[in-house]
């Protein structure tokens, strides 16, 4: 039978809007591999944000973070740890454009600590950081070392313009995401990495081609990784674009969309 890797992203795909794994899905994956298939995240998230659902799982393989920023094993030290954060000045002159545009705060992220421009309580509750931040203030000052990466939340207003700004002028070097509503995020990392880049050293170290990998996904940031897999699964409550770089789009993450695909492209018996 055929080995396939199965590459989950997590929020609005692997997570229920709740943010935890549904049963049906849960019990499907760990059928997944039994039949000797191999599970894999890629996520924009951090790895502190992300472990408990790779524990949950009960994952072996290494997992991608930051949207490919960040690729480690947190089992096999021998698979190495793959960072390719921002050139510092990069950011710093980032920094710059952001504060000239008034942005509400921008969060740099070094691994797994995070440097808050403004210490805002209710901005580290949505983001759900789970930790403190190592420094706080003026993120020319308090940042030393090259970022994995920039979020910026900038006025509603204004959102756009700074978008545009950035792509002209700093375009080179960086690569920019767009969280959108409701609070219109911009996450900023280095030119080059996305899920697909890292997913290809995930597939090397597990001993398959990128034809044999399933990727699912449902919003920009996925658009590499579905489009570079073998089988590429968008779901239905994911963004047009990501639906369009798909080969299939499955039942939402609300419906078990995950679960349904897997259970009849893999013949498994169905967990419900």
């Amino acid at each position: 039978m055929r080995k396939h890797l199965i590459v989950l992203d997590l929020d609005g795909t692997l997570l229920k809007d709740d943010k935890t794994i549904s049963t049906r899905t849960y019990k499907t994956l760990q059928n997944v591999k039994k039949e000797g298939h191999m599970i894999a995240i890629a996520t924009g998230r951090p790895y502190r944000a992300s472990k408990m659902y790779y524990q949950q799982l009960g994952l072996d393989t290494p997992i991608v973070n930051f949207n490919g920023a960040y690729i480690h094993h947190p089992g096999d030290r021998s698979f190495g740890i793959h960072h390719s954060p921002l050139d510092l000045e990069t950011a710093k002159t980032i920094i710059d454009t952001c504060q000239a545009f008034q942005v509400n705060n921008i969060m740099a992220e070094v691994v797994d600590d995070v440097f808050l421009h403004n210490y805002d309580e209710t901005f580290i509750d949505m983001l759900a950081l789970s930790t403190e931040p190592a420094a706080h203030g003026n993120l020319k000052n308090v940042l030393h070392t090259n970022p994995t990466s920039l979020l910026v939340y900038p006025k509603k207003e204004s959102a756009e313009a700074l978008r545009e700004l950035i792509s002209g002028s700093h375009a080179q070097g960086i690569e920019q995401r767009s969280w959108g509503a409701p609070h219109h995020l911009i996450e900023i990392i280095k030119t080059g990495n996305n899920k697909a880049a890292g997913l290809q050293k995930v597939a090397e170290y597990c001993n398959v081609s990128m034809d044999d990998v399933i990727a699912f996904g449902d919003e920009n940031n996925d658009l590499e990784m579905l489009r570079e897999a073998g089988i590429g699964v968008a779901m239905s409550n994911g963004s047009k674009e990501a639906q369009q770089a798909a080969d299939v789009i499955t039942a939402a993450n609300e419906e078990d969309g995950i679960a349904i695909f897997l259970e009849e492209k893999l013949k498994l018996h169905s967990q419900t």
